[in-house]
């Protein structure tokens, strides 16, 4: 599909974006996405062993780890958030994923604005599982903030950067949401594909959750409002909407 690139050795496809991680990823046939969730977020280090441990105990290969949600102390300013990046790829490198600047693994990373983790950690991981007859179509997307893409420093990216009003709000929100839509199109699936909807952000969204949201089927399995921010400082909103065939708690 254009816009997209194949994964082979975890079964799954995936949207290219960036070092880090891809835009979203969606299982080939013949798989389907399974997500685990920690009952309390694991320290990133000690996370990727049970990674390790759980795929080895199931029968799969580290390869078929194809999304995470991590969870960090605070945000990070511009180089932060590249010293971090740099460090979270290597074991993804290690496990035969990441190659020469190229990642296919998704993403969600925020910040708590209370009971915050000491030290980046995980929340939750997803990886894909042989199925001849699968429950579903199942797929992931990143987590996706109010900024657009580019190389130039975060807040001179950041849509209405530092403007938190009810109309900067709407606009932030407004930008997100088309690229969730955007991101479902690429992969080949819809709001009504959606599991579950994710909205990431310590600001007043309710005048648009109707709006912007219901209004357009973005929320039929509800919506899950996390109250905590982005990953880097001057972001306000995030969203990521994911639609795994089956759930777990480790």
């Amino acid at each position: 599909m254009t816009g997209t690139a194949v994964f082979v050795p975890g079964g799954y496809r995936y949207i290219p974006a960036v070092f880090q991680y891809s835009a979203g990823v969606a299982a080939e046939d013949g798989f389907e996405l399974e997500r685990v969730r920690f009952l309390t977020p694991v320290p990133l280090a000690e996370a990727f062993g049970k990674v390790e441990e759980h795929l080895t105990s199931i029968g799969r290969p580290f390869t078929a780890f194809a999304h995470c949600e991590l969870r960090s102390p605070s945000q990070f300013t511009d180089q932060g958030f590249i010293d971090f990046n740099k460090q979270y790829v290597l074991t993804l490198e290690r496990w035969g994923i990441y190659k020469d600047g190229v990642n296919p693994v998704a993403r969600t990373n925020v910040c708590p604005m209370y009971d915050e983790p000491t030290t980046p950690s995980m929340f939750a991981f997803t990886y894909t599982v042989p199925a001849a007859k699968p429950r579903r179509r199942s797929f992931m997307l990143s987590g996706g903030g109010d900024v657009r893409a580019g190389t130039e420093l975060y807040k001179d990216r950041i849509v209405r950067f530092g403007d938190t009003s009810p109309e900067g709000l709407r606009e932030k929100v407004a930008f997100v949401i088309a690229e969730m839509e955007r991101r479902l199109k690429l992969l080949g699936f819809g709001w009504r594909d959606a599991v579950s909807t994710q909205a990431y952000t310590v600001q007043n969204i309710g005048h648009l959750v109707g709006e912007e949201l219901a209004r357009r089927g973005a929320m039929t399995g509800g919506l899950v409002w996390s109250y905590v921010r982005p990953p880097v400082i001057g972001l306000e909103y995030e969203m990521d909407v994911r639609g795994a065939a089956r759930e777990l708690i480790m």
